[in-house]
């Protein structure tokens, strides 16, 4: 007896369909429709790459022959169907459907969006429960929206072995955000990396996981970016940590480091009492914000002249690192605001814990760091750059002339210094 083809099938049972009662038929009609359609789409490629109908024997001047088929599931126009797919052998060239190759293009992209809506905050639970069929089941259980999440990780691993050698990054930020990990009991950092490029555009550089925000965690973070080509910037931008300090000094002996005021102004503010705190605080503020170097440091006497007595915790921490709080001063007027703080970065990470704060906590460091690779990729697409002017872009150059006098290719402001 001769076999069936796959066609005639689902076409008998799309007429079984029509002969059936009841609310879902409609819809089994359309999933079986579509499958009918599918199937004989599939079964004519074959014949139109063997050149001959289905039961027509090879003959001497066959490309092959058929054989056989293998069950395959495609979710696709809004359902799951089921069709089988034709098998083909000694062939002089491989067979390939065109057909499953536009379908596997519909079937990446509900996936891409699937990681999109994970990303972007719904659980795994939300997206079990609201990407359904048209018959009103899930396409996607949770454990499949976990595997498909995976994916992020795959993302990670391919950012952070880029090539850095085209960046020309004038100014660098270095900060680090905690995410709740099983077995860390305080939370695991996560050091991160951004820039200010020449051409006035921010790029997220490096996120990596570490033990903590010790000084060899930092310094094995900044070696990382410098043997993936980075070229030495101008200033970089932290916060006080102690560890963070002590690599940057080792790492990028000829930069500038500017501490982060923000944070600064907070630790001050801390250490004054409440009622006088806003009126002393507006004369930190003009310190720090003042036009000129020559003034901030007028300003910065007067102001340890007035309270050291009154207030000496709070001078001291005033004091404490004070160059470093000025070093924007050096650089262009227009590029201050930008660089006297880690606030964008601060503000990415606002956002990564407004998606993460949904889970109790991380299963593992690679989960974590997929997810808070995702968020903040994905929002530093959004990053408005900086403009520069070919006067501030000159101004930059000479402080690079003072920083390294022999520092090579002049089409970058970074560069490049003696192992």
């Amino acid at each position: 007896m001769k076999k069936i083809q796959p066609s005639i099938v689902k076409r008998k049972a799309l007429a079984t369909t029509l002969q059936k009662e009841g609310n879902e038929v409609l819809t089994n009609f359309l999933i079986g429709a579509q499958e009918h359609a599918l199937q004989e789409a599939l079964e004519g490629e074959v014949e139109e790459f063997l050149e001959r109908p289905y039961y027509q024997r090879k003959g001497e001047a066959g490309k092959g022959y058929r054989n056989g088929y293998y069950r395959r599931n495609i979710t696709a126009l809004g359902h799951r169907l089921t069709v089988a797919v034709p098998r083909v052998r000694n062939t002089k060239t491989p067979f390939i459907s065109r057909i499953l190759q536009g379908l596997s293009g519909v079937t990446e992209r509900l996936h891409r969006f699937v990681v999109e809506l994970y990303v972007r905050g719904l659980s795994t639970r939300d997206i079990e429960d609201g990407v359904m069929d048209a018959v009103g089941k899930p396409l996607f259980s949770r454990s499949s929206v976990s595997r498909l999440s995976r994916r992020l990780y795959e993302d990670y691993q391919a950012f952070c072995t880029r090539d850095l050698s085209h960046l020309d990054v004038v100014f660098l930020f270095l900060d680090g955000v905690y995410e709740a990990v099983r077995h860390y009991t305080n939370g695991q950092p996560l050091l991160c990396a951004w820039a200010i490029c020449a051409d006035g555009h921010k790029e997220l550089l490096h996120v990596a996981a570490a033990s903590g925000e010790s000084q060899a965690a930092w310094i094995a973070f900044c070696e990382d970016l410098l043997q993936r080509g980075l070229r030495h910037p101008l200033l970089i931008v932290t916060d006080g940590s102690p560890g963070l300090v002590s690599a940057v000094t080792q790492s990028f002996p000829h930069a500038d480091r500017q501490r982060c005021i923000v944070h600064k102004l907070r630790n001050i503010a801390q250490r004054l009492p409440k009622d006088v705190a806003k009126l002393i605080m507006a004369e930190v503020k003009a310190v720090y914000y003042a036009p000129n170097r020559s003034i901030a440091d007028l300003l910065a006497t007067a102001f340890i002249d007035k309270y050291a007595q009154r207030f000496p915790a709070a001078v001291k921490c005033f004091t404490d690192d004070l160059e470093a709080c000025l070093m924007h001063l050096k650089y262009p007027e227009a590029h201050r605001r930008f660089i006297r703080s880690t606030n964008l970065l601060e503000r990415a990470f606002e956002e990564e814990k407004r998606r993460t704060k949904i889970l109790p906590q991380h299963q593992h460091e690679r989960g974590a760091l997929g997810l808070v690779f995702g968020v903040l990729h994905r929002t530093s697409k959004r990053w408005h750059g900086v403009k520069m002017t070919d006067t501030e872009l000159a101004q930059l150059r000479h402080i690079r002339h003072l920083m390294c006098p022999d520092a090579g290719e002049a089409q970058f402001i970074s560069f490049r210094t003696a192992a």
